[in-house]
């Protein structure tokens, strides 16, 4: 069975997510430090506290519109919040009483969580683990981008620099996913979002 955990790179009071964005809205979140226009408040928008994930996704950051790998700090308040107020992109007996209470929950939060196969630096996959992406939309969209967001740096340098060295069969000296640890939940938060 595969294992569903949380691991992140987090603070007693802040947790790293990634995302990957062409120059166009990168840029401008950059110099403000929150995304601003033309990011789409009214989208949906993924979060993935996984750094080799989010090389995987996005190729190093060389996929069109996924150049600027971003790092993005956000407070372990915003974080719960988004957990707590989340629904399985796919319904799961263990966290769900029914298909219908499952679909009832689909409906009302504003966001979803999915689980995927876990990468290496090299972007091969990790056994059985799984990692969490975590679907922001209406109301979490507008907590993540006016509330939560701590900081956001530009790390594509750093994926450009691990996708070199790999391409050399080498081990990059620094890896984002050594600082990442398995993330505090309480039970009752693991019985519902760390399943699939």
């Amino acid at each position: 069975m595969a294992e569903h955990t949380i691991r992140a790179r987090y603070t007693d009071q802040t947790i790293r997510v990634y995302q990957a964005y062409g120059v166009e809205i990168a840029r401008p979140a950059l110099k403000a430090g929150r995304f601003v226009p033309p990011f789409k408040i009214g989208r949906m928008t993924w979060i993935k506290p996984s750094f080799n994930w989010m090389m995987y996704r996005s190729r190093y950051g060389t996929k069109p519109g996924q150049e600027v790998v971003l790092g993005i700090d956000v407070t372990r308040e915003g974080f719960a919040w988004a957990l707590e107020h989340a629904a399985s992109s796919r319904f799961n007996p263990v966290s769900h009483g029914s298909p219908e209470e499952w679909r009832r929950l689909v409906e009302e939060m504003p966001v979803r969580i999915q689980w995927d196969p876990e990468r290496n630096f090299r972007l091969g996959l990790v056994g059985d683990l799984r990692t969490i992406q975590i679907g922001l939309s209406g109301e979490a969209v507008e907590r993540y981008v006016n509330q939560w967001i701590v900081r956001i740096e530009d790390v594509t340098p750093l994926a450009r620099q691990i996708a070199a060295t790999v391409a050399r069969g080498e081990i990059p000296e620094e890896l984002p996913d050594r600082l990442e640890a398995t993330y505090p939940l309480d039970p009752e938060l693991t019985r519902r979002v760390c399943h699939e």
